[in-house]
């Protein structure tokens, strides 16, 4: 609210030539309290205005009036605003009351239809630390986006189609054992993969018997049918496991075979309007015009290849759900394809292909490299998972051994632990996995998170904190940094979903908690003066903390 009647008022000084935005993109929040709360720049209207940016600032600083502004300061440039604590404290602590949960929402997605494309595990692979952060990534941007008023559909688009698993087939024709892969599908199956892929690399001959199998999978052969559903069968079966860990769930559940008897449409669509070329016996769509590579739709033995795929899954998902925008949280090593994609859609002359986004992010790398399940170079989030798990329930056991609920609260700060060590970092870098920062309970962690949102609930019980006697009448300087902090939230969700960064989200919880512990240590909470307005701020936190939290994909335990 502030930095809108700043920039208004600015506006309105400076004159029409000074867009409410232009002002608005240019306020500021001091990184030091003694600068005060926000500060506006004046160096971009010295040459304009014909002066220096401090005299400027000394003109338009006595001109700012407003009950929100306690002071208004021109210092070197800059008109510095302090704020006026007590009317800012009760203004917010009155919105977070009227609110409750819904506070940080916003109505600008106006019930807009947004689909993801995300997590997209590999059938017969087991779910590696590769797939998690598309996964954990794709469930908090669904959250975001949800709390900022658009409707959403999370679609799993499982990897059960393509060469590698005429691979398979061929893998398992040449060494499989029916009673081990039953009794243990995923590791059975991997292993075999990376067997064939190393052998490969020395007989040629297996390379063409993958081929073959695929080429019997695309033409419905029985058997090659059979063994298909049965290794997606077990693989989903095991997914699903992971995800009940993670707390995720799906609307749309759908592999890349759906589309197999849709594709052909889909290639007559682009024979229709002209699109295809002959290269080399492949048909092609050139992209010469936009500097890319051409398009691969049909292989040279007349197989389909995932972009033939992935063409008909977009014009299919426009058809069933209108979507306004269509995010694909898939790795930066896959952006050439979306481009690829997302041209070949606009020379169809179909409008929503603008509509279409790739949320690239970096890979999770081991050792510097990235994993491989190829190579037999991966590691497995299940047992990530379950080695969080069972240390939390150990710090349980040590700290709380009377806590209730024990394997519970365990799974949800285990779990928690796993997700926030990937949504902490900006999605567009890499991740290196490292276990131990990954479990560590203290620190940026989620486990830091949650212990302070349990903080909170136990000060809220000591001091029997009702709502019905809310009181946000709060005049306590030591708690505005805190104030400041839970203000911002709305602005926060806003950024975080405006650019697909859930990082944003984590990154501000961190503060937020530490601005509490700091206000915690430094204040006596409970003592009698004050103290309703003091438990409104704190119930203020535990709201936004655990609000955050959900956006995010992480539980707050009411007790740790």
């Amino acid at each position: 609210m502030e930095k809108n009647v700043l920039a208004l008022q600015l506006s309105h000084l400076l004159g029409e030539e000074y867009s409410r935005d232009w002002v608005y993109s240019l306020i500021e929040i001091p990184k030091q309290e003694k600068l005060g709360d926000l500060a506006f720049p004046c160096f971009q209207l010295a040459k304009s205005f014909r002066q220096s940016p401090a005299k400027i600032a000394d003109q338009l600083a006595p001109r700012l009036k407003h009950d929100l502004f306690a002071s208004v300061q021109p210092t070197g440039g800059y008109i510095n605003i302090f704020l006026n604590q007590r009317f800012v404290t009760e203004h917010t602590l009155k919105q977070l009351l009227t609110s409750g949960t819904d506070y940080g929402s916003h109505e600008f997605g106006a019930n807009k239809n947004v689909v993801l494309d995300m997590s997209a595990p590999n059938i017969a692979k087991p779910f590696s630390m590769g797939h998690l952060r598309s996964t954990v990534i794709g469930n908090a941007l669904a959250n975001l986006a949800e709390k900022c008023g658009y409707e959403t559909v999370k679609i799993n688009y499982i990897g059960d189609y393509g060469t590698q698993f005429g691979k398979l087939l061929a893998a398992y024709k040449k060494w499989g054992d029916e009673e081990q892969v039953r009794a243990n599908p995923l590791p059975e199956l991997t292993k075999m993969y990376v067997k064939y892929h190393g052998a490969s690399q020395h007989d040629p001959t297996l390379i063409e018997n993958g081929r073959d199998w695929f080429k019997k999978l695309e033409q419905n052969d029985p058997e090659a049918i059979n063994l298909w559903k049965w290794f997606k069968d077990a693989s989903l079966t095991e997914f699903n496991k992971i995800y009940d860990l993670l707390g995720i769930s799906f609307d749309l559940t759908r592999g890349e075979a759906y589309y197999n008897d849709k594709m052909d449409a889909t290639v007559d669509l682009l024979k229709e309007r002209q699109l295809l070329t002959e290269s080399d016996g492949a048909m092609v769509v050139p992209l010469d015009e936009e500097g890319l590579p051409p398009c691969l739709i049909k292989k040279s033995n007349g197989t389909t290849i995932y972009a033939t795929r992935d063409l008909t899954a977009a014009i299919d998902r426009y058809r069933s759900y209108q979507f306004d925008e269509a995010l694909y949280v898939v790795g930066h090593e896959q952006t050439l394809h979306f481009q690829q994609i997302k041209h070949v859609l606009t020379k169809l002359n179909l409008p929503w292909a603008q509509d279409i986004k790739h949320i690239s992010f970096g890979m999770m790398l081991q050792n510097g490299t990235k994993m491989s399940t190829r190579r037999g170079k991966t590691i497995l989030l299940e047992k990530v998972l379950k080695e969080a798990i069972e240390r939390a329930r150990a710090n349980i056991e040590e700290k709380n051994p009377g806590l209730a609920d024990k394997d519970l609260v365990a799974e949800q700060v285990g779990a928690g632990a796993v997700i926030f060590h990937d949504l902490k970092h900006d999605r567009r870098n890499d991740v290196e996995f490292s276990l131990e920062d990954m479990l560590t309970f203290e620190g940026d962690t989620a486990p830091y998170l949650q212990y302070a949102y349990v903080r909170a609930q136990s000060i809220l019980d000591k001091g029997g904190f009702e709502l019905d006697k809310a009181d946000a009448s709060l005049d306590d300087s030591l708690a505005w940094p805190l104030v400041k902090q839970l203000r911002h939230f709305p602005n926060v969700v806003e950024k975080a979903y405006r650019e697909y960064d859930p990082s944003k989200i984590a990154r501000y919880l961190l503060d937020a908690a530490k601005m509490f512990n700091k206000y915690y240590a430094g204040t006596r909470i409970l003592q009698d003066n004050q103290l309703d307005a003091r438990l409104t701020l704190v119930h203020g936190f535990s709201l936004v903390i655990k609000e955050g939290l959900r956006l995010l994909g992480i539980q707050a335990p009411e007790k740790m």
